[in-house]
């Protein structure tokens, strides 16, 4: 069978397609166009993964399509080419819960999904087993945490539904100090939104809060709150739960991850790395194979590299097109032996190779790299590259059997989606990398994820006798993770960045 799965279509549009019984591709639109989210269809993406498929729209079966959908849209016009195919719709957290559940290694779960509003329901509590999914639990809009968080985010300076990962990380500096009025906002699962004002706080909450703590220094503090707010709130819908798998935007906070992951009340905790209204699209696809179809087998998305790779050839021809001087690095040893001598001379490096992941998080394919020997390397990534502040901190790539040296860290690092802690020896080593209280984000690599990011750190650990790279997505601040040679291209002159491996060639600067 072949399953074509469309989701976030009203934002963070995508596709992914299934055939032969294995997740064949899966892509965000916003990352081939460069451009907004799309009014209706994601085209390109769809196009993408069926060139990377080799099938043509009278191929596919089935087209699992995620809600919401525009209002007045035409999509139904738009999917008559797929003249076999039957169409199936599918709820938002649905598809969330699915994109979670059946991704995970668990035959038994309970499924937590969270976001701002979603469509209309902002949250639900689902039992997975074996093939079922069935919804226990739904929280309706405006009583949302995804909402309460965003508002802090508002009040701290920072844009709602986009830089919550900037509270997230600054509450690792902070203490809970103004918890208990956050909890007086929740009771059970009902939010007073009294304490609410646009998209703020009204006059009940400042006085709750009191003035007089609404100094700059306690941005901390705040983040801090809603931070802690937020696990015991998620942690109160896991009670009693054997496993439990995540999604929704609200999974992508790594703290709250780990904070499930070291409670030591759960025999495993899986969070979808593409959480967010994209991976609807996975979960649309997954639930079509599982629910609709009834396979039971298990289609794993491993390193989430499933976007578009780019051919020597191609990759040439633009280096070409832009006239720059670049280095042929024939064999693997040699491409991983040019990063590691730029590495070592306390370069950055930019590290295009292979097909582009899937989700917000570089994973070993589209990513910036720096020593942890450099004792500038956050310094330099953040004041020249990212052009954010000094603050926020890098993954500490590593790969898989080593990790245990270094970091104590949970499963969910296979995808970036925790933090785990650095080991006392190793605390100065990582200074750069630590939030606070010795956290870390850790990123653990296996041969069989990324077999040549696995190989560079081992070339780096041998050089060096560290096995440890520090990695940040390849971007400038704000835009899309580089797809194509074009876009890194762009990215490296545009930036701080040294150095640029894309595929068997070397760029210089």
């Amino acid at each position: 069978m072949n399953i074509l799965g469309i989701g976030g279509i009203r934002s963070q549009a995508a596709a992914v397609l299934i055939s032969k019984g294995r997740i064949v591709a899966a892509v965000e639109q916003a990352k081939l166009t460069r451009d907004a989210e799309p009014v209706d269809l994601p085209f390109e993406a769809i196009a993408e993964c069926l060139a990377m498929g080799k099938l043509t729209p009278g191929d596919i079966d089935f087209v699992a399509l995620a809600r919401p959908l525009p209002p007045g849209s035409d999509i139904p016009l738009a999917l008559a080419k797929y003249q076999k195919a039957r169409v199936v719709s599918i709820d938002h957290h649905e598809a969330h819960a699915a994109s979670a559940y059946y991704a995970s290694p668990f035959e038994r779960a309970t499924v937590i999904t969270l976001d701002g509003e979603g469509d209309l329901r902002c949250g639900a509590t689902w039992r997975g087993e074996g093939n079922a999914l069935e919804l226990q639990r739904e929280f309706l809009y405006p009583d949302s945490i995804g909402d309460l968080y965003a508002r802090v985010t508002h009040l701290l300076g920072m844009r709602r539904r986009s830089e919550e990962h900037r509270v997230q990380w600054l509450s690792a500096l902070g203490e809970p100090r103004f918890q208990a009025v956050f909890d007086g906002i929740i009771s059970g699962h009902n939010f007073d939104q009294e304490y609410f004002e646009g998209h703020g706080f009204s006059s009940k909450f400042f006085s709750a809060i009191g003035f007089a703590n609404m100094r700059t220094g306690d941005r901390v503090h705040y983040a801090a709150s809603i931070q802690k707010t937020l696990e015991d709130y998620v942690m109160r819908l896991a009670e009693g739960a054997e496993n439990v798998c995540l999604a929704g935007g609200v999974a992508w906070n790594a703290l709250l991850v780990a904070a499930l992951e070291n409670s030591g009340r759960f025999q495993g905790v899986f969070a979808q790395p593409a959480a967010g209204n994209a991976g609807t699209a996975l979960g649309a696809a997954l639930y079509v194979w599982h629910h609709v179809l009834g396979y039971a087998d298990r289609l794993d998305a491993g390193g989430y590299a499933l976007g578009p790779a780019f051919s020597a050839s191609e990759i040439k021809m633009v280096f070409e097109n832009c006239k720059l001087r670049f280095r042929l690095l024939p064999t693997v040893p040699e491409v991983t032996g040019a990063a590691v001598e730029q590495l070592r001379n306390n370069r950055i490096v930019a590290w295009m190779q292979g097909r582009m992941e899937f989700g917000p998080r570089a994973l070993g394919n589209r990513s910036i790299l720096a020593s942890p020997h450099d004792p500038y390397s956050t310094e330099n990534l953040n004041t020249f590259i990212k052009h954010r502040e000094v603050s926020r901190k890098f993954a500490a790539s590593v790969p898989v059997e080593l990790a245990g040296e270094y970091f104590e860290t949970g499963a969910n690092a296979r995808h970036l989606a925790t933090v785990g802690t650095v080991r006392a020896p190793y605390r100065e080593q990582f200074r750069g990398a630590i939030l606070a209280q010795d956290l870390v984000r850790v990123h653990t690599v296996s041969k069989d994820d990324n077999p040549l990011y696995w190989q560079l750190l081992h070339a780096f650990g041998e050089a060096t006798g560290l096995p440890v790279l520090y990695n940040t997505s390849f971007n400038l601040f704000g835009e899309q993770m580089v797809c194509s040679p074009r876009d890194a291209v762009r990215s490296f002159y545009s930036s701080g960045i040294d150095a640029l491996v894309a595929g068997n060639f070397l760029l210089e600067k």
